[in-house]
Parts: C-alpha cells; sequence; structure tokens
C-alpha cells in the first residue's frame, strides 16, 4: 500500500480577474465570489471591491440570512438602519454586520470624500443562525490586532488568527480574513484548518503563491485547493504585494439566493419576500423608516 503525502503548501486551482461593473447608485465595483466564473466559494457568497464617488452609495436595501463585512481601504462610508444603529467608518476600519432575520439600511460615501474605496464580504449563515436578531461588530482600525512574522510582513487579523495573532471577531460561521501587506523579496507561510475552503483577492502588486508559485496579481480572485493542506506559502520578488486572504469551513447547505436574501429554500425565499412586504417577522421597523443620509 502507498502512503499518500499531504502536499506542503496549498495550491492555487483558478485565477479570476475581476472587470470593474455598475451597482448600486454611481458605484463601480470589481466583484470577486459572485461573479459567473465564481458563483459561490462556500461559505462565502459575494466579494466586492467598490469605488463610489460622492454622489453615489447604497440608498436603503433589505438583507435577511448572512452576514456583510464592509473594509474600508479608503475614504469615509456612513451606514444606517431601521433600528436606529448610525455610524462612519474611514479607511481601515471594519464594520461586521450579521443580518439575520431582517435589517434594512443605507451604506452611503461621506460627501466631504472624493471617493470611497474598500472591500464587502457576504459570508453566508448556517440554517440555524439565519434567523438570529441582527447584530454589529465594529473595530477602528487602530482596533485590529496586526502580526508582524518578520519586518516587511504585516498582517491585519480582521477575523481568525495569523502567527499567534488572534482577531476578537465573534463568526457564527467560522472565518478567517486577513489582509497582508508584504514588501518585496520576502517570503510568508500562512496556516489554515485543513478542512476550510479559501482564496486570495490581489489588491496591489505581484506574489507568488505555493510550491509551484502561481504569479497572482492586482484585481485576480486566487481560489486555494482543497486537499488537506495546512499551510499557503506566500512569496514576492520585485514588487510589493498587497492583499486580502479569506478563508472558512464550507456549511455544505443548499444555497437559495434571490438578490439581498439568501435562504435554503425557494419556499424561505418566498416567505422572505412576504415578511418584507407585510413588514413583519425582523422587518417590522421597515414600515415608513427611511434613512437621513441617502
Amino acid at each position: 500500500m502507498t502512503a499518500t503525502t499531504t502536499p506542503l503548501s496549498r495550491s492555487i486551482t483558478k485565477s479570476v480577474l475581476s472587470r470593474e461593473q455598475s451597482e448600486g447608485v454611481g458605484a463601480r465595483v470589481r466583484r470577486s465570489i459572485g461573479r459567473p466564473e465564481l458563483r459561490n466559494h462556500d461559505p462565502f457568497l459575494m466579494l466586492d471591491e467598490f469605488s463610489v464617488d460622492k454622489n453615489g452609495g447604497f440608498p436603503d436595501h433589505p438583507h435577511r440570512g448572512f452576514e456583510t463585512v464592509t473594509y474600508m481601504l479608503e475614504g469615509q462610508f456612513q451606514h444606517e438602519d431601521f433600528a436606529g444603529h448610525k455610524g462612519t467608518i474611514g479607511p481601515g476600519d471594519l464594520q461586521w454586520m450579521t443580518a439575520g432575520r431582517g435589517i434594512v439600511h443605507s451604506e452611503m460615501p461621506v460627501k466631504s470624500q472624493t471617493r470611497a474605496h474598500g472591500l464587502q464580504l457576504w459570508i453566508n449563515l448556517p440554517k440555524e443562525h439565519k434567523m438570529c436578531e441582527p447584530q454589529y461588530q465594529e473595530l477602528l482600525d487602530g482596533q485590529i490586532p496586526r502580526a508582524t512574522p518578520q519586518d516587511g510582513v504585516v498582517v491585519k487579523v480582521i477575523a481568525g488568527e495569523s502567527h499567534g495573532v488572534k482577531s476578537q471577531v465573534y463568526t457564527r460561521t467560522p472565518t478567517m480574513y486577513l489582509d497582508f501587506k508584504i514588501d518585496k523579496n520576502r517570503t510568508v507561510t500562512q496556516t489554515i484548518p485543513s478542512t476550510y475552503t479559501g482564496f486570495l483577492y490581489m489588491l496591489k502588486g505581484t506574489a507568488f503563491i505555493g510550491d509551484k508559485e502561481f504569479e497572482g496579481k492586482a484585481h485576480h480572485t486566487l481560489t486555494l485547493s482543497e486537499d488537506g493542506a495546512t499551510t499557503v506559502k506566500i512569496q514576492t520578488k520585485d514588487e510589493d504585494a498587497h492583499f486580502v486572504f479569506i478563508a472558512g469551513e464550507p456549511l455544505k447547505e443548499p444555497i437559495v439566493q434571490h438578490g439581498p436574501f439568501v435562504m435554503n429554500s425557494s419556499e424561505e425565499i418566498y416567505d422572505t419576500f412576504v415578511d418584507y412586504q407585510n413588514n413583519k417577522n425582523g422587518f417590522e421597523r421597515a414600515r415608513n423608516w427611511r434613512s437621513t443620509i441617502a
């Protein structure tokens, strides 16, 4: 009998360029997960790199059944919901919103800014949490811990753990979300649970992933192999790199999505439409509510 060996590093199985498209009002997004080539990457439903000018934004809209994670890179974004929650996040800040059974909110750039640039990730919720009460976790840039495994490598630990540094964010769906900034001519490894699926989204520069040194360039989504390996080797050569490393435990549940609603069956989606239209079962506060920032 021949023994099987686990690869030293996970490899890249697919690389997809995220092209700009229009979304919301006056917004441009580069869709990563959620585009036709990467419809879902369980447990992740969508990742958008958004750029919104001061006259654009995402006016009042509902969600149910998943979480939205907004991570700002540049500029400021305001948010307001029907429960009276309101605030502003700026460069490096994080908003982790659990929509649960229902939320209606608005996300708009601060008018004094030239543009708001950031990432929004949608994470599916397991069936037992889809109808939980909405919740927010918000962290300013300075509250997000950093790992510095070597000179020239800084990892912001938004969720999960990297090089012994842990995030304080509570994840109903086990998730790691790391922001890597790596100087040129560096090699670093990142551990990942053997059961997690994952991907890298390149923001800037070039990185070489895995033992075969797959070349990842800006605005490409690089999906990781699902071979049980528990490390990912990342190198830079003649330029710096900036990317996010996102991975999580797949739910392996049916996904039925209709716009901003994500449930496990068509019947649950139909019920969600009825609840939203009739302002019940989580949408009671939507009746006659309008945001003041849209």
